[in-house]
Order: C-alpha cells, then sequence, then structure tokens
C-alpha cells in the first residue's frame, strides 16, 4: 500500500509541539498506521526530591 501524500499536516505540528511544551520530562511518542500519525502519547515523569519539592531531574 502506498503511503498517502501528506503524511505531516500544519495541524500534526501544532499538536506534537504542544505535547512537547507541556512537559519538562518525559516522551512524546507519534504513533503511526499505514504511513500517517494515528495517535500522539505523552509521558512526564514527575519525581520527588528529598526535600520534598516536585522535580524531573535525574531522570
Amino acid at each position: 500500500m502506498a503511503a498517502p501524500t501528506e503524511p505531516w499536516t500544519r495541524d500534526l505540528e501544532l499538536v506534537v509541539r504542544e505535547a512537547l511544551s507541556a512537559i519538562r520530562f518525559g516522551t512524546v511518542t507519534l504513533v503511526v498506521q499505514d504511513g500517517r500519525v494515528i495517535q500522539v502519547d505523552k509521558s512526564e515523569k514527575i519525581r520527588l526530591n528529598k526535600v520534598g519539592y516536585v522535580d524531573g531531574g535525574g531522570i
């Protein structure tokens, strides 16, 4: 099956940029099917250090 002619759109770029800007430490994963992105997953890591404040460092 041939890949779609326009697998990356401005709307998709905005979704990915928003996901990236919304996390400090973690991952953004694109799920691709038939040459098109069908899902964007975002997973954020949050750790508590010994002082007790939230920090994503050291991941």
